[in-house]
């Protein structure tokens, strides 16, 4: 990821960037065997199955901890001391499988604001007094998509930013065209930093039918911006109905779209909802918050 590379360097953070390639990969295993020892690390973080798999055995000379962002297969995380989840579902998850509950942890993600201008409306030619609804994420049939875009065809006057890209961008530009939405309804591909787009939009909506986290869920309360989400695995754990957001039932579009309008003609909940958002932000995912408990959890494990 040359974009995340870069940001590490600028801040002095020297890296080793290894390719992780196939099971058989030789330059990947010995290349983190010597970063290892080079650095004489004391506790090795590694995210998700490839980079757990490419670690080479602690054997007591360092403390290797695993971290799951999903409902992941545990015969990946054998080899770990410790493991951590990021939603406390997938705590759940991990200690349902076996593993012992002292050696599982939940730190959750956290949420970075930067102060960017809004984009202006009219460079997507949407009216600025329409209702804009936003939506980021891979066009997957896990994020519902397609069921956010049957509901914007009972909402005359709302307009839709989608911001990402995936296997199913031609079909759902297709069922926008079915449904008569095309016109309301723009496709803005993958964006590097969707700080802009938050500025512009109206409300946040997250149709996922499968979301272990809902990162975004945090990502529209630290932007001030009113969230409606399906009650699928993270979002549903996240929001208090009513109070931080307003969640839904999975691909129902009918309701979706009764979700979207209550909140258009409710000024006083949106505002409710967006105050409700914003304290549980700054309550669990700030940056501060975040990387605090995770120095505390490290220098708790360390050898």
């Amino acid at each position: 990821n040359p974009e995340r590379a870069g940001f590490l360097r600028a801040r002095g953070v020297e890296l080793v960037e290894l390719p992780f390639g196939g099971r058989l990969d030789p330059i990947t295993r010995y290349g983190f065997r010597r970063a290892v020892e080079r650095y004489k690390l004391q506790v090795v973080v590694t995210w998700m199955n490839r980079a757990t798999r490419f670690c080479p055995p602690a054997q007591g000379k360092f403390v290797h901890v695993g971290r799951l962002g999903g409902y992941y297969k545990m015969k990946n995380y054998q080899a770990c001391d410790h493991l951590i989840g990021n939603t406390k579902d997938i705590v759940r998850h991990i200690v349902e499988s076996g593993w012992p509950e002292d050696r599982v942890h939940y730190l959750p993600n956290f949420v970075s604001v930067n102060d960017t201008e809004p984009l202006p409306r009219a460079l997507h030619t949407t009216p600025q007094e329409a209702p804009l609804i936003l939506a980021l994420g891979r066009l997957h049939e896990n994020k519902g998509y397609d069921v956010l875009i049957r509901a914007i065809a009972d909402l005359p006057h709302v307009y839709l930013w989608l911001a990402g890209e995936g296997p199913l961008r031609a079909e759902l530009e297709k069922l926008t065209v079915q449904v008569g939405v095309r016109p309301r309804v723009r496709f803005l591909g993958w964006c590097g930093d969707p700080t802009p787009l938050f500025g512009a939009a109206d409300m946040l909506i997250c149709p996922s039918r499968h979301e272990p986290l809902g990162n975004v869920v945090i990502e529209g309360w630290a932007h001030d911006v009113p969230v409606i989400a399906t009650q699928s695995e993270g979002p549903g754990a996240l929001i208090r109905h009513d109070r931080s957001g307003l969640l839904v039932p999975v691909d129902e579009p009918r309701v979706l779209a009764e979700a979207i309008k209550r909140l258009c003609m409710n000024p006083g909940l949106m505002r409710n909802i967006v105050q409700g958002g914003r304290k549980r932000y700054e309550k669990d995912f700030t940056e501060s918050v975040v990387v605090g408990c995770y120095m505390r959890f490290l220098k708790k494990v360390a050898l």
